[in-house]
């Protein structure tokens, strides 16, 4: 094997295994900052030893025995400046250095436990959004800051700080290293899948650039939930969010042209849909019903679920859609659901009743440089035949979105409104 290969290989197993890395050596040295430290100093020893040695036959295991003997390194060393200095701390230092000593390599169950801790520190609410998901990118998803930042198209420098700033303020907080107690794990869990749901979303429609998709980072999203689902079998929304990630990600295919233009769903070649993602996100939604009821991303699910279910665009069961988008609005109230609602609405019952529901969201502070909001308004006055305010209308969208992808469908719209043929 070629160096190259022996690097891209290396690179493969730290996306797998990095998490586990983390997660175990964060239980012993109760910092994670350290632990992901130790954890990088593991993979730079790996790239300089396996291109001559090979890759070993368990390399998780390697990599944690390797980072083992990093911790113990550095608690020695910091035992004996706190022997030069001050005699405070010392003793938590020799019980952590005795915690590393006597750490073996966990088995599966304990595997599971350590990363469940790192999915709820990662995500903890002392945390802003924007930091709670570059850490969880960071940590649970083995990206590196370059990769994140490209992901989201900031600097990397700020990537870098937020990632800094999220493991102090998690040592400051002196947030423990444990899953939360029954009390408070339904607080924490939804922060989880709000962080989850944001890096898909990301992905799925991207807020700016020149792409209209990221689909690398729905993956990783998806593959987080994934494992959070295996991680709490008993959760119905974690099996809800897996489920609607699994049929939206079906989709990435048809989603766009050979050019990287956008096709909206009823216009997309359902051929193309990934059936096998299809199958695995009605298996999700078939758990996530028998774990409990259904909350918001189990409600999700079932409207994604509606649209997979039909070969054709024609055959996709709108009044049940509306239906499903109703109870989520009672359930979750939010413009932006009232805003999806109209469209089902229209779909089932007419432009002029999707449009109704779009006019009382006007005065919505929320939606004021929403952009789809002007888009779909535009396209129910389309097909009422009032072809100039809908010109208009796909004009702001247009203004509005920051994707360059989006903009072009947006201003092509607003030209055949024009002419009268939108």
């Amino acid at each position: 094997m070629s160096t190259t290969e022996t690097h891209q290989a290396i690179d493969a197993v730290w996306r797998i295994e990095s998490a586990r890395l983390i997660a175990g050596l964060a239980r012993i040295v109760r910092d994670v900052g350290l632990a992901e430290e130790l954890a990088q100093d593991a993979l730079v020893t790996a790239l300089e030893k396996w291109p001559e040695s090979g890759i070993p036959d368990n390399p998780g295991a390697w990599l944690m025995a390797t980072a083992k003997h990093r911790a113990l390194d550095h608690f020695r060393r910091a035992k004996l400046l706190g022997l030069k200095h001050e005699e405070i701390g010392r003793e938590l230092k020799s019980q952590q250095e005795a915690a590393v000593a006597n750490f073996e390599i966990p088995e599966q169950g304990e595997i599971e436990d350590d990363l469940l801790r790192l999915v709820f520190v990662s995500c903890h609410p002392v945390l802003s959004t924007d930091a709670r998901v570059a850490l969880t990118l960071r940590l649970l998803g083995g990206l590196t800051t370059t990769e994140i930042a490209r992901a989201y198209l900031v600097p990397e420098p700020t990537i870098a700080q937020r990632i800094v700033r999220a493991k102090r303020t998690l040592s400051d907080a002196g947030v423990p290293f444990e899953v939360p107690a029954p009390a408070e794990r339904v607080e924490r869990l939804s922060s989880v899948l709000e962080v989850i749901y944001l890096i898909f979303n990301e992905g799925y429609s991207a807020t700016a650039g020149s792409d209209w998709m990221r689909p690398d980072l729905s993956n990783d999203a998806l593959r987080l939930g994934r494992m959070l689902a295996e991680l709490t079998p008993t959760e119905a929304e974690v099996h809800g969010l897996v489920s609607l990630m699994e049929i939206q990600s079906s989709r990435f295919a048809a989603r766009t042209n050979s050019k990287g233009e956008p096709i909206l769903l009823l216009d997309q070649n359902r051929a193309l849909w990934d059936q096998l993602l299809i199958r695995r996100g009605l298996a999700a939604l078939d758990r996530a019903k028998q774990a409990g009821v259904a909350g918001p991303y189990v409600l999700q699910a079932a409207i994604a679920a509606c649209h997979a279910r039909a070969h054709r665009a024609d055959q996709t069961d709108w009044p049940q859609i509306a239906e499903l988008y109703a109870q989520l609005a009672a359930l979750a109230p939010s413009p932006v659901v009232q805003l999806n609602r109209a469209v089902a609405v229209s779909m089932a019952s007419g432009p002029a009743a999707g449009l109704a529901i779009v006019d009382t969201l006007l005065a919505e502070l929320s939606l004021k440089n929403y952009h789809l909001l002007p888009a779909v308004r535009g396209d129910f006055l389309s097909k009422l035949g009032r072809f100039a305010e809908a010109r208009d209308e796909f004009a702001r969208a247009a203004s509005l979105t920051s994707n360059a992808r989006e903009r072009e469908l947006l201003l092509s719209r607003a030209t055949k409104a024009a002419s009268g043929t939108a």
